[in-house]
């Protein structure tokens, strides 16, 4: 029996999610389903809903993105370059209705190709630093810097609340992460601009946050897929569970020195 597999949908934040440099986010769901689940980043930098689309209709894109049996879970991150600007990025913008088309769009692909029973999380655009991204500017483009943002809070935060809606719409785990970043449960503000590294982009501490908030996530909505460490050394061995992916390969306790082929046999 194949492992199964967790996919994950997106752009440069999904795509630089297995950064060790940086503590990618997908790097820690790897890590909470070691033994039991392949994670496969499928992150395209500088994508947008509409290329990342493009690209699974290609034949090379749906081998990519599709031929992948014992798909248990597809996480769909986009928003990050949907939202830019109009005005200022329109190579990378796309509107909001096009936007939420293209969502269900992918939605639909993952369940055709994976079954309907594939469950699928869709997290929001975290939020946009604009002290960041000025400084981000300077940096790389010196005295070319425009001085304008292409990408802005106001503008990310209407693509999460659109992503919200269809995610209501569709009935599907929703990660928030544009409020969850800057806001306490009780609504108040919280520091958050540290959780960027360029105002757009994960820092360590917001892979971090994201790895978390994911994991948590998962264990409210999808509680039957939710990985439980070892309550005592909090690793993943002989005394962590998940209901609906079995380890793979006996665990090492479980071999008897003397007989070991015992344990295999079994298998």
């Amino acid at each position: 029996m194949a492992r199964p597999k967790i996919l994950l949908f997106g752009d440069s934040i999904t795509q630089m999610s297995f950064s060790a440099i940086d503590c990618g986010w997908g790097a820690c769901i790897a890590d909470r389903y070691q033994r039991r689940a392949d994670v496969l980043n499928r992150g395209f930098s500088g994508y947008n809903t509409d290329w990342f689309l493009r690209y699974a209709s290609t034949d090379e894109g749906k081998a990519d993105l599709f031929q992948h049996n014992g798909v248990k879970l597809v996480t769909i991150f986009f928003g990050a370059n949907d939202a830019s600007c109009e005005n200022l990025n329109r190579r990378q913008h796309v509107s909001l209705g096009d936007y939420t088309s293209n969502i269900k769009q992918i939605v639909s692909l993952a369940r055709s190709n994976f079954g309907n029973d594939v469950k699928i999380v869709l997290m929001s655009p975290p939020p946009v630093c604009h002290d960041g991204r000025l400084r981000f500017q300077k940096e790389r483009y010196k005295e070319k810097a425009s001085g304008s943002l292409e990408r802005t809070l106001a503008l990310s935060g209407t693509y999460a609340k659109t992503l919200k809606g269809v995610a209501n719409e569709l009935n599907l785990p929703f990660l928030d992460l544009w409020t969850t970043m800057q806001f306490t449960p009780s609504g108040e503000e919280k520091p958050w601009k540290h959780y960027l590294s360029d105002g757009l982009h994960l820092s360590a501490e917001g892979n971090k946050f994201v790895g978390e908030a994911l994991l948590q996530s998962i264990e409210q909505s999808l509680p039957e897929l939710s990985v439980q460490p070892c309550p005592v050394s909090g690793n993943i061995n002989s005394a962590s569970q998940c209901s609906d992916m079995n380890k793979v390969a006996p665990w090492h306790d479980e071999i008897d020195h003397d007989h070991p082929e015992k344990v295999f046999e079994s298998n």
